[in-house]
């Protein structure tokens, strides 16, 4: 599919992927010929992804051409989990009142995979994996601007949750995939939506406990 869209598209979608799954840590000063040339692309598809990932707070210009992934404090990370608590359940059950049996059984296809990532201690793989997962989910309730919204806040704390992963390793995760698919098949929209609250808040609270013992980089309130 990447193949089939505009260069500028697809050097975005690279640039959005390294902030996604924590190729670039929160901080991290990048140049825009670095990006250029680990990307192998024209300098004005880079530029004009930047300018696009800037304005969805995914990068900040640190000047000199530098550009950073923004540093989260403990502040940034409550009112992450305060919009994601607000938004993600809630399309988790408009998706569960829509999906049909084959939906859920591409969702537990993978889930199968996070759950691997997580065995194998797949760092990249269970970042990727997890994020197909609500993604999947997420689509399926038909609401594209909550949909917008939601990968504007993981853009924000994904690159967080890289750092977690790579301290803690993957066997602690949270993952209450399994309780969501269950509801799913069982048509239980409130306890779909519950699922993935719980989640969202388990993440959140590892997050901001590994920032606050120092383990993620993040500036003054």
């Amino acid at each position: 599919m990447m193949d089939k869209l505009p260069a500028h598209e697809i050097v975005y979608r690279r640039i959005r992927d390294m902030v996604l799954f924590g190729e670039l840590a929160p901080g991290q000063a990048v140049t825009i010929q670095g990006l250029n040339a680990a990307l192998d692309s024209g300098i004005t598809p880079v530029r004009e992804a930047i300018r696009r990932l800037t304005a969805e707070g995914a990068l900040e210009f640190k000047g000199n051409r530098r550009v950073s992934v923004p540093e989260l404090t403990p502040k940034h990370l409550v009112e992450l989990g305060f919009a994601r608590v607000a938004i993600e359940p809630h399309l988790a059950e408009m998706a569960c009142k829509r999906m049909v049996s084959s939906d859920i059984d591409a969702l537990e296809t993978i889930d199968a995979q996070v759950n691997a990532a997580i065995r194998q201690g797949d760092i990249r793989a269970y970042l990727e994996q997890n994020y197909r997962f609500h993604t999947t989910l997420y689509a399926q309730s038909g609401a594209d601007i909550l949909g917008a919204m939601v990968q504007g806040l993981w853009l924000r704390v994904g690159p967080s949750l890289r750092i977690v992963c790579g301290r803690y390793g993957t066997a602690n995760l949270p993952d209450k995939h399994a309780e969501a698919i269950a509801a799913l098949r069982a048509g239980q929209a409130a306890d779909v939506a519950a699922a993935i609250r719980d989640d969202i808040v388990q993440g959140q609270d590892q997050i901001i406990a590994a920032l606050q013992e120092g383990g993620v980089r993040g500036g003054a309130d």
